[in-house]
């Protein structure tokens, strides 16, 4: 029994030790990527593999009276929501479904913000992040009719306001707006790298399963000496 279980601890601690290197590569790429300076988000389509976490610029106007809210938490707990704004593009027209940024719950109404909701064309720089979707199944869906989601299904979101946008978001920069609501720079990067424990874990395993296999060989052989 020894010599399988041996084998399939180490093949584990192998396997996590593999998963170790490529998070290191992932988190040194989002790095590399966040710390490039801004640049004109291209026109046509954007390869999320290459964009993704990429400080990006647009010129265009908000659609304020199409804005989400997307449950979030703060620093220290606070509760509150992210705005998230369909942007029609000057150029083309195109709708970039942007995170404008953090409001505690009692700027989640527009009209306690009326500063805050810029009219016009403007300039605005943000992150270029990926959609995502529930995480587990029993956690509760977005609920449309308040119009208060839980996570960031962009599809759902774009079709809830009759909005052909880009399959990704941008969120923006911690830029001030007038009024100080929402506050940008909410991006943030929180990736956990455990494997090495975990390698250390599975080989750790494997070492005790063979220390006891060779105690116990030598116990037997010693009591048929």
């Amino acid at each position: 029994m020894t010599i399988p279980i041996v084998i399939v601890l180490l093949t584990l601690s192998i396997w996590q030790l593999n998963r170790y290197a490529w998070k290191v590569e992932l988190i040194d790429h989002l790095s590399a990527q966040l710390a490039l300076d801004p640049v004109d988000l291209p026109t046509g389509d954007v390869a999320l593999s290459e964009w993704e976490h990429r400080k990006v610029r647009l010129r265009g106007e908000f659609l304020h009276e199409k804005e989400i809210h997307l449950f979030s938490h703060a620093d220290k707990g606070r509760k509150g929501f992210q705005i998230i704004t369909p942007f029609k593009r000057a150029e083309t027209g195109q709708i970039y479904l942007v995170n404008r940024g953090w409001v505690n719950e009692g700027f989640k109404d527009p009209e306690n913000r009326t500063e805050g909701l810029l009219s016009g064309v403007v300039k605005v720089t943000g992150v270029v992040r990926k959609p995502w979707t529930k995480s587990y199944d029993f956690l509760p869906d977005n609920n449309r009719s308040t119009n208060v989601w839980l996570y960031g299904d962009l599809a759902q979101m774009a079709a809830h306001q009759n909005v052909e946008a880009a399959p990704f978001f941008i969120e923006l920069d911690a830029t001030p707006v007038p009024g100080g609501w929402p506050i940008g720079g909410q991006t943030r990067i929180s990736i956990p790298n455990n494997h090495l424990e975990y390698f250390i874990t599975w080989l750790g395993l494997a070492a005790a399963m063979l220390a006891i296999y060779i105690f116990y060989g030598i116990g037997k052989a010693k009591k048929k000496d």
